[in-house]
């Protein structure tokens, strides 16, 4: 298990990670959640040790992790960096053999992986000559070639079709099954909600929400429900204690808790046949725009605070200067 506990980290008198911690568990997908500038990729660079943390640890199965250890790492960092000019097999046979394999081994890996990327017809392209998409393709093999033990890729789906994506998943989920912790931020949350196991949502620099991706729907759902029935769902308006967020026809979503919820089902069957109740649990999109709604009013009333304490107030006339 990779793990980062307490991990703070400044530029300058700008704090950017503000204890930071969670883990990414072995055989799973972790999917890892954020704005521009939340702190996603400091944190990875952290990891990878690029850069230092100012406070906290980095750990694997309990260990600190040292150089040795991260070389056993793979990573793919979201702006590219592989040579336009060389082939794509010839490019993954040189990373390949910088990790210690032989000329011959280096280059079948790079084949193998290649194809089962979708590029074995592409192998001995010119990157430069490949679409974006597949460019990500060889970007993402640069992280996997030397069968790493911990995975770390940042914004993998970037530019890739749907096609593609799941062949990428596809790829990544045989070395989670094979016990590789994968860690992976994507701004594609219909993609994380689809594919990751736990998810890790970070806004200003903290972590606001980790764990399983069911677990984190259950905890973030609001008593809201959706009601389908054979007639009119209008009447739902007035009835007490229940908040309608939208309806048409016979089909309405509405919050209320779940005595009032148990009242509507009543009523409902009274009227028609009903033909759907159930509640419902927000999307991992609706979460993280809770989240970061919730920071960003956090936020502007710290600053407002921070406003009011600074600025000079103006004394209380003594009756000598009201008179």
């Amino acid at each position: 298990m990779l793990r980062l506990d307490g991990i703070h980290r400044s530029f300058g008198d700008r704090l950017v990670l503000d204890d930071v911690g969670f883990a990414v568990e072995r055989g799973r997908l972790t999917g890892f959640v954020g704005g521009n500038g939340a702190g996603k990729t400091t944190t990875m660079r952290i990891m990878l040790g690029v850069l230092s943390a100012d406070a906290g640890e980095v750990t694997m199965d309990g260990r600190p992790l040292d150089a040795a250890g991260r070389r056993a790492f793979g990573y793919m960092p979201e702006e590219r960096g592989l040579y336009p000019k060389m082939r794509a097999a010839e490019q993954l046979t040189y990373l390949a053999r910088l990790h210690g394999y032989d000329r011959a081994d280096a280059d079948a890996r790079a084949r193998d992986l290649l194809e089962r990327l979708g590029l074995g017809g592409r192998a001995d392209d010119r990157l430069e000559d490949l679409s974006l998409g597949n460019q990500q393709r060889v970007q993402i093999a640069a992280a996997l070639v030397h069968d790493p033990e911990v995975l770390i890729l940042d914004e993998p789906f970037s530019g890739l079709d749907p096609l593609a994506v799941d062949v990428v998943v596809g790829v990544l989920a045989e070395h989670a099954a094979r016990g590789v912790p994968v860690l992976f931020s994507s701004h594609q949350l219909d993609v994380v909600e689809r594919l990751c196991d736990d998810v890790v949502v970070i806004a200003g620099g903290r972590i606001r929400a980790a764990g399983g991706r069911e677990e984190l729907r259950d905890r973030f759902a609001e008593p809201r429900y959706e009601l389908t029935t054979a007639g009119d769902t209008g009447w739902l308006r007035a009835e007490p204690g229940v908040q309608v967020v939208d309806f048409a026809g016979g089909w309405a979503q509405f919050d209320a808790d779940e005595t009032t919820a148990q009242r509507v089902l009543r009523t409902a069957l009274d009227q028609a046949p009903v033909h759907e109740f159930r509640p419902v649990r927000p999307s991992l999109a609706e979460i993280f725009r809770d989240i970061v709604r919730d920071e960003t009013a956090e936020a502007e009333q710290t600053a407002a605070e921070q406003a009011d304490a600074t600025s000079p107030r103006t004394a209380e006339p003594t009756p000598e200067q009201v008179r």
